[in-house]
């Protein structure tokens, strides 16, 4: 049943959300593993060790990314973050299209999916089969996004994604050549899947007008994301580049994060393209991973509804310390945008951002606001060493700065997490063809049983 079908003062519905409630108690105390079963059995929770350090469980050429280095005596020593994409260092990739006066993501894209940077003409017609699959099938909006508006813009893309497997007369065929060609469909129309589907939601659910810009075949696609989400379609070049570049730095990043660890899982079970993508769209979702630039917006929202100087970094290392301590804001004890996984020193990602974001926040006339930016990152990390016993180094990640880039770009919160999409289907794509190519046994990780054994009772017997 859905939300609209039930009539709430109807007792008959507080009747089985009571029954539901007490259910959910039952399962929730028959559902309880005691935590030192987790060290006894010495289960890597996460896919991690008691270091954190991640499980290794396949090998990948699409990315790499350094965080430490191996001393004489074999301990690791933090050293400041690297991100490679098929070899070629993040910063080289970016300084290089930026000094050329290119829009990036196109060309990380060919990086990604074929191992090697495009020659002037190879991206020249890489781009041309990417302007040409950036159409949806007749009446799709029309049927498919406008007629069933959702709150969730990644539940939109997930059934878009899904719904375009009925338009595909070669949906379920696995073989590279047809994977590829739906990889590149997919890396077309995501932007247009996402902005339309938001379009629809701001129509229905905020009341405002609809407008639907189509994208133009001349245009980046950093370009069309924002000619089509704008009335009037107009953009500065700063504000174009700097999402290009968002794109990119979002793109691909090692197969161990959450949603792409879901692409191989999910590819290697032999299914289609587009259940795989919509699988790794769930995963995206979460606060936990996708969303997180999310709740730094939020948070810095927060700060600046109760820090009275901004410039003053006591005040500043107070309400943060509150923070930790679960006092203030969502009172869940983190410094949203504040460490990685892996990275200890530094986030490569986070680096890269801040010397645009600080250009784009003088265009935007938010120096001020920046300026908190950049006494928050200078002063967690020392409140978190503080307050927490930590086993590596805290730096800014990149959801750090990008929730305020997108803010800046009057970007809605809706579209935060589909942006990351919009990017990460690329690494998907690229890690979905490299696990059908060397993957040959379904992915199949090892759960131990501690249940306690149980006789079965007639009914009449059960209390």
């Amino acid at each position: 049943m859905y939300a609209n079908d039930y009539n709430t003062l109807d007792p008959k519905y507080s009747e089985t959300t009571n029954e539901i409630a007490h259910l959910a108690d039952l399962c929730i105390g028959r559902g309880i593993i005691e935590p030192e079963l987790y060290t006894k059995y010495a289960v890597n929770r996460g896919l991690r060790d008691l270091n954190g350090n991640g499980v290794l469980t396949g090998l990948t050429e699409i990315s790499e990314i350094n965080a430490f280095r191996i001393g004489e005596g074999g301990e690791k020593i933090p050293m400041e973050g690297e991100l490679f994409f098929r070899g070629v260092e993040i910063n080289e990739l970016v300084n290089g299209f930026i000094k050329e006066k290119r829009f990036g993501f196109e060309e990380t894209s060919y990086l990604l999916l074929f191992g090697r940077l495009p020659s002037e003409q190879e991206l020249k017609e890489f781009q041309g089969i990417l302007a040409d699959y950036r159409t949806l099938p007749t009446s799709f909006v029309r049927d498919i996004i406008l007629k069933a508006p959702s709150l969730d813009m990644m539940n939109t893309l997930a059934r878009s994604v899904l719904t375009l497997h009925a338009y595909d007369t070669k949906a379920n065929d696995t073989d590279i050549p047809n994977v590829l060609r739906q990889s590149l469909l997919l890396i077309a129309v995501f932007p247009m899947l996402a902005v339309y589907g938001y379009q629809a939601y701001r129509h229905y659910f905020e009341n405002d007008d609809l407008f639907i810009n189509k994208p133009k075949k001349d245009l980046s696609t950093a370009e069309n994301i924002l000619r089509m989400l704008r009335r009037g379609g107009r953009y500065t070049e700063l504000e174009a580049r700097i999402l290009d570049i968002a794109l990119v730095l979002h793109a691909e990043h090692g197969g161990g994060n959450n949603s792409t660890f879901t692409t191989h899982v999910v590819t290697s079970s032999g299914t289609d393209t587009y259940s795989s993508v919509a699988a790794s769209l769930g995963s995206l979702k979460g606060p936990k991973h996708g969303g997180a630039n999310i709740k730094v917006v939020e948070m810095f929202e927060n700060l600046k509804e109760n820090i009275d100087d901004w410039g003053d970094e006591e005040e500043v290392a107070s309400y943060l310390k509150a923070i930790l301590n679960k006092q203030v804001f969502d009172h869940a004890g983190l410094i949203y945008g504040m460490g990685h996984a892996v990275y200890s020193l530094s986030d490569p990602r986070a680096d890269i951002f801040k010397t645009f974001v600080k250009k784009l926040s003088v265009e935007k006339k938010r120096e001020e606001e920046y300026r908190l930016y950049e006494n928050v990152a200078r002063l967690a990390p020392q409140v978190i060493g503080e307050v927490r016993q930590i086993y590596k180094g805290v730096s800014p990640n990149v959801d750090f700065y990008s929730g305020f880039v997108y803010s800046m770009l009057d970007l809605p919160k809706e579209l935060f997490t589909p942006l990351f999409a919009i990017a990460r289907i690329t690494g998907w794509s690229a890690h979905r063809i490299e696990e059908l190519i060397n993957a040959s046994k379904i992915i199949r990780p090892a759960y131990m049983s501690v249940s306690a054994r149980q006789p079965y009772l007639p009914i009449k017997k059960r209390k």
